[in-house]
């Protein structure tokens, strides 16, 4: 006799969805639902509500979106890793792999699939990583394992966005979205004084002259990303 339905639902793999876009958040959950063997047990649309589902659903595994609302999906990722250190993280993204995916393994995350990639593929990307597996391209496989295998001092010190920290970075990407310093320091929760400190390190590494040059190369980047 085959066991009771509640059983069965208790067997499923249970995965959270955190994106802020409802219609592509709608469009994940059916997905998954449709297999057997996984379940959405909830839904997120910021960090806030992010860190409140995963206290109170505990899934086997966070399907995450890299651009949020405040937070963005990098901090969220580190803050996940430190709270919830056995829950691993799928980011996927509508952003080039090229320039995340790399900074997404070295924080914690599991693997990096872009929301281009069809169906099957998320699937795919979903099952490895709740089997321990490690889900990246072959492309950015290749990338990560060239620069780990290289000595520090041969690694290519390129004057681009690649070079930036992760915190630099995130401050970065905030002002190519218009925000302004006290609403950089507001959203990652920094001085104004430590925001200024790090748009400093970036215009050193990117070798940009002043604040105002700064504003339009991140304005053009992030328009570049889509």
């Amino acid at each position: 006799m085959p066991p009771p339905s509640t059983d069965l639902q208790a067997l499923k793999k249970r995965v959270l969805i955190v994106d802020d876009h409802p219609v592509f958040r709608a469009g994940l959950t059916g997905l998954v639902n449709l297999e057997k063997d996984l379940v959405v047990c909830g839904e997120a649309h910021d960090a806030t509500q992010a860190m409140r589902a995963l206290e109170s659903l505990s899934p086997d595994l966070v399907l995450l979106d890299m651009s949020l609302p405040g937070k963005g999906g990098l901090e969220l990722l580190k803050d996940i890793r430190a709270g919830h250190p056995q829950t691993p993280v799928l980011i996927i993204s509508m952003h080039d792999e090229a320039l995340y995916a790399e900074r997404v393994i070295r924080a914690g995350g599991r693997g990096y699939i872009m929301k281009q990639e069809g169906p099957e593929k998320v699937i795919k990307a979903v099952r490895r990583v709740l089997g321990g597996g490690i889900c990246v391209s072959e492309n950015i496989s290749a990338l990560i394992l060239d620069t780990l295998a290289k000595p520090a001092g041969q690694q290519k010190k390129a004057s681009s966005v690649s070079t930036l920290t992760d915190r630099e970075f995130e401050i970065y990407r905030h002002i190519g979205q218009g925000r302004e310093p006290q609403g950089i320091a507001e959203v990652l929760h920094l001085s104004i004084k430590t925001v200024d400190t790090h748009r400093n390190h970036i215009k050193r590494k990117l070798g940009i002259k002043n604040n105002t040059e700064l504003v339009h190369h991140a304005t053009r980047w992030a328009a570049d990303q889509g």
